[in-house]
């Protein structure tokens, strides 16, 4: 599910009618923030593929999970119960379930995998929403509107990949140091990754691609000449969970190249 600007104001007129002004110019500015700039980077699908071979150390993931979540304002709240996180890593078994076998290659088996939020194409978090305050831009960005999310946490029962989190608490106590650019959130809401939407309305990558070193490949899954595409053309990647058909755009390479 996409939604437009058309789209957009009809939801607006109807929530307006329970919110009231104060609210509605809330749900307003936040709705058409969350909507694709006029300027900066644009694609029809973005999309991203993660090098696994160029994640070699502890200090290679932390350099992209630190990237993503000092820019957001992402709380570190210090226990697995409570956690909120935009980008963590799983071992190959949690992370792609029904493609393991006991022949894997150890070097497979024991790595860590860095994930997140797979921006489906089929998503199936927007279809529960009932405030569409879970939506999917044009260029397929799955977003997360705070101003309308009520807490009910369909979309997280529904996302199977676990990529959302809750505040359970008031996060900004939490939160090391707050980047004053970016909102920071309340108890009670959803939060998750949005391929870091307001750093492509300035003509930035996301952060996790800028600071990765080449392992996060970012961009358009419509393009034949994107690195995306080359990067798909040239060697062996997967998905999670592709047998649910939710079709996430973020891939993995965990082999060589095909031409190798």
């Amino acid at each position: 599910m996409s939604i437009d600007r058309r789209q957009f104001l009809k939801i607006s007129g109807v929530s307006i009618i329970g919110i009231g002004a104060a609210g509605a110019n809330l749900l307003w500015r936040g709705r058409l923030e969350a909507l694709p700039a006029e300027e900066g980077l644009k694609a029809k699908k973005w999309a991203m593929v993660v090098d696994m071979s160029k994640f070699k150390t502890e200090e290679d993931y932390k350099r992209v999970i630190d990237a993503c979540h000092s820019i957001h304002n992402v709380p570190d709240i210090g226990n697995p119960k409570d956690e909120v996180k935009w980008i963590w890593t799983d071992t190959y078994e949690h992370s792609f379930p029904g493609q393991e076998n006991k022949y894997l290659p150890a070097a497979i088996k024991e790595k860590p995998f860095a994930l997140l939020c797979n921006h489906c194409e089929n998503p199936a978090c927007v279809r529960v929403c009932p405030t569409q305050a879970t939506f999917k831009r044009p260029d397929g960005i799955v977003m997360q509107d705070e101003h309308r999310c009520i807490g009910c946490r369909f979309c997280m029962a529904a996302c199977p990949f676990g990529a959302r989190s809750f505040n359970y608490k008031d996060p900004r106590p939490f939160i090391k140091e707050k980047n004053p650019e970016y909102p920071t959130r309340t108890i009670g809401v959803v939060e998750k990754c949005t391929f870091c939407t307001e750093r492509l309305a300035k003509g930035l990558m996301p952060a996790c691609a800028e600071k990765s070193n080449g392992a996060i490949v970012f961009g358009d899954l419509d393009d034949p000449n994107s690195e995306v595409r080359k990067l798909l053309g040239a060697n062996y990647t997967i998905r999670r969970k592709p047998e649910l058909g939710t079709e996430p755009k973020v891939f993995y390479i965990i082999g060589g190249s095909k031409n190798a």
